[in-house]
């Protein structure tokens, strides 16, 4: 067999995994969006003429076995102003779920869809092995995500 020929099938063995560096699971399991959420933060500031809520310093958000964290989060509420309906942090992210944990330069997070899209220079750390990317979308109710924009994978194979 020709070098070029071992390495074409060298190639085309590894296309299934590269394919399913893509889509993969994330958190310990579903999440419930309509478990309370937990906030706490240096300052807060509110807008009633909106119906937002700027959590600012430190700010720590809890739901279920989910965890983010980030320098700023705007808290979007319905248009009765009774339930939260998206969150939008900034400034840095990471978000924790069971023992997956991804970093992000920003979050939206839509309550009512359960989808939490995560934009520039995208780090998911799962154990041992990371994925990156400009852009990931977590589903929470199915408990996959979606990594998108040069996607980049390190699939550790060693047990511990």
């Amino acid at each position: 067999m020709t070098l070029f020929r071992l390495l074409a099938i060298a190639l085309l063995s590894l296309l299934p995994v590269l394919a399913a560096a893509q889509q993969t699971a994330f958190g310990s399991g579903t999440t419930d969006p309509e478990a309370p959420v937990e906030v706490e933060s240096d300052e807060l500031k509110v807008s009633e003429a909106d119906g937002t809520a700027e959590f600012l310093g430190n700010v720590v958000i809890v739901q279920g076995d989910m965890r983010l964290a980030a320098p700023r989060v705007l808290v979007v509420y319905d248009e009765d102003g009774e339930r939260i309906s998206k969150m939008q942090a900034t400034g840095g992210v990471t978000l924790v779920s069971g023992e997956d944990a991804a970093e992000a330069q920003q979050a939206d997070y839509d309550i009512d869809a359960g989808n939490v899209v995560m934009q520039g220079d995208v780090l998911l750390v799962q154990g041992q092995s990371t994925l990156s990317g400009q852009r990931m979308v977590v589903n929470l109710t199915s408990g996959t995500a979606q990594m998108e924009g040069r996607v980049r994978t390190i699939l550790n194979q060693k047990k511990d």
